[in-house]
């Protein structure tokens, strides 16, 4: 029931995007000139550089530093204080492919790669900084409150996801034996195969952003986005634009920051569709982690409502 349900969906969306070409058209170009001028410059050095870190072993040093710091709070082993430190500082989907790509080079295991993808996939700090506060909400005061809360939120989410990964609450989780196999990286060079799989997964990440950027112009077609409705529902579904459309509706000053941060903690489910393509090839669930961050969005509506009540 379920297959054939989406196989007519699928078949409606072909048929509608064959019935409003212009629409399309217009969704495609925004979408991909989002990707172009914002996601790749910005994803893809890091994507590349995370790729050789894992693969010359280079972050065995870093995690010595790292390790130390994190490992006692998050309760994760060495390589896993790697993947949450990528996703906190780079943003989204960084944290869910550093996870994906220590488990399956064996650094860690799959249960502990599992509990770092409920908690280390973040937007990034520059990108709250510079987008969400200067840019969108215009107010420099609100810099502060909204980094705290935005990194908070998953940092006290993970306590709530810790007990369903952890044996019996021994101690931090141990990683698997090396995995034997190294992918494309086996008859190559390691900085091209690096690069290619950086290339790969940036062209993934563009896909759904232009999918997704089609789907909010018929959105906003059939809703208005003027609308509490309409607008909450278009700034659900990609981050960038959801944000700027927050931003620009009738909600008050508190309201737009209220929900600009849980919308932020979410992610928005281009986000998801994004997260998901990075931890298809290691066997990660995908169901897990959508639970998760609706549980951090929560926690995050929580922290802002207590700063709205003492602001």
């Amino acid at each position: 029931m379920q297959k054939s349900l989406s196989k007519f969906m699928i078949i409606f969306i072909f048929v509608l995007m064959l019935s409003f070409p212009k629409l399309v058209f217009s969704g495609a170009c925004e979408g991909l000139l989002l990707w172009f001028n914002s996601v790749l410059p910005t994803l893809l050095p890091f994507m590349i550089l995370s790729n050789l870190l894992i693969k010359t072993h280079a972050a065995d040093l870093l995690v010595r530093v790292t390790g130390p710091l994190f490992r006692h709070i998050f309760g994760i082993s060495d390589y896993g204080t790697f993947a949450a430190v990528t996703g906190f500082l780079c943003g989204y989907p960084m944290g869910s492919k550093a996870a994906s790509d220590l488990l399956m080079e064996g650094r860690i295991s799959k249960q502990e790669a599992q509990y770092l993808l409920s908690f280390c996939n973040n937007a990034s700090p520059i990108f709250i900084i510079s987008y969400i506060v200067l840019q969108n909400l215009k107010q420099e005061a609100l810099m502060v409150p909204a980094l705290v809360i935005l990194m908070a939120s998953p940092v006290l989410a993970s306590f709530l996801f810790r007990p369903f990964y952890r044996h019996y609450g021994s101690g931090a989780i141990r990683p698997s034996s090396p995995a034997l196999r190294d992918s494309a990286y086996e008859s190559g060079n390691i900085i091209d195969g690096c690069i290619m799989n950086g290339f790969e997964m940036i062209t993934k990440v563009g896909g759904y952003i232009m999918l997704f950027s089609i789907l909010i112009t018929f959105a906003k077609a059939a809703f208005s986005p003027e609308g509490p409705v309409g607008c909450l529902l278009l700034s659900s579904m990609e981050l960038t634009g959801g944000i700027s459309l927050l931003c620009r509706s009738a909600f008050s000053s508190s309201e737009t920051f209220f929900l600009c941060m849980v919308c932020t903690s979410f992610g928005g489910w281009c986000a998801l569709a994004q997260t998901n393509c990075m931890i298809s090839e290691s066997g990660l669930s995908i169901k897990p982690y959508l639970i998760q961050k609706l549980v951090t969005a929560l926690v995050t509506s929580l922290l802002c409502m207590i700063y709205l009540h003492f602001s």
